[in-house]
């Protein structure tokens, strides 16, 4: 039988001290950090700063000069206006036609939005839960039609529009809007759909949920973060737009029915010579505005959309 062996406090604290000792020096000591850790973080929050700059500092440039007079816009390019004259935007808006280009842009852009979510969340729903012959290949043609250049496209679309029709009209650009914008709203949505969870869709149709109802009610309502991105991207898309309403809308009396890009364009040749530089930075600050004002009131709505495609 071994002896217990009775230490003194002292020799007690001794033992604990040297313990912690060896302990100490078994530690490795933390070494300090490298310069490289910060230097890249650096780099990237001053280039997403000088992006930012570059980026609103010619917006900001362009709504000050709407509120100056031309001898300001000429002789001080830089400087604030002396006073707000909102007399520019008012000449832009009546005088150049600017709010009848506006309200066409709207319709035009309102309609093809709204035929290009419905018919794009549709297909994209049923090609991501159903499977059935030929769903591939639907699918890879609806991806192939984002890889298709409109400038292919221009002369056998003029004379298809032509032959319906439709040629210098709005709905004609409605419905070429909708079709250009299809394939990518498709491709997006598709993918989302596929990370919605089955057994929701599962039990609806237990309480009696038909496909109709389970589309609208159920599924719709949860890939909304997925709608709402890509309906902003497609608004910037179609807002935008220059090359397919120069190409479609002619023809006689064609100009009241001009969209704002065509608008601004006339506008850029009119005032340019008459030396109205005030009014042509009013209509652009007027066309700027939807832009703006959309990806201020969304901007977190895309950016959680995005963000929840990446998570799952």
């Amino acid at each position: 039988m071994a002896e217990a062996v009775d230490l003194s406090p002292k020799e007690a604290t001794g033992l604990t001290t040297s313990t912690k000792d060896e302990q100490t020096e078994r530690e490795p000591t933390p070494k300090p950090a490298r310069d490289g850790g910060r230097i890249v973080p650096l780099l990237s929050h001053g280039f997403l700063i000088a992006w930012a700059l570059l980026t609103t500092l010619p917006l900001l440039w362009a709504v000050l000069s709407s509120f100056k007079s031309d001898q300001e816009i000429l002789t001080d390019p830089w400087g604030l206006p002396g006073e707000l004259r909102w007399e520019n935007w008012g000449r832009a808006w009546n005088e150049a036609h600017i709010g009848r280009y506006f309200l066409n842009s709207a319709i035009v852009v309102i309609g093809a939005l709204f035929l290009t979510m419905l018919f794009g969340a549709m297909a994209a729903y049923v090609l991501a839960r159903y499977r059935f012959r030929g769903s591939r290949v639907v699918y890879y043609a609806f991806v192939g039609g984002m890889m298709f250049p409109v400038f292919l496209a221009l002369v056998p679309l003029f004379f298809v529009v032509k032959n319906l029709g439709l040629l210098g009209t709005l709905p004609g650009l409605i419905l070429v809007y909708a079709a250009y914008s299809l394939p990518f709203t498709v491709f997006f949505l598709t993918a989302f759909f596929r990370t919605l969870p089955n057994s929701v869709a599962e039990a609806a149709m237990v309480d009696g949920c038909g496909h109709y109802g389970l589309f609208f009610r159920v599924m719709l309502p949860m890939a909304r973060p997925g709608l709402v991105s890509v309906g902003i991207f497609n608004f910037l898309f179609q807002w935008n737009q220059y090359v397919l309403p120069i190409v479609l809308m002619q023809g006689e009396g064609a100009e009241k029915r001009w969209v704002l890009a065509q608008g601004l364009t006339a506008l850029a040749v009119n005032e340019g010579y008459q030396g109205d530089f005030s009014g042509l930075f009013a209509g652009m600050s007027i066309a700027m505005l939807p832009v703006l004002i959309g990806y201020i009131a969304f901007h977190r709505q895309v950016q959680s959309g995005l963000a929840a495609g990446q998570l799952r």
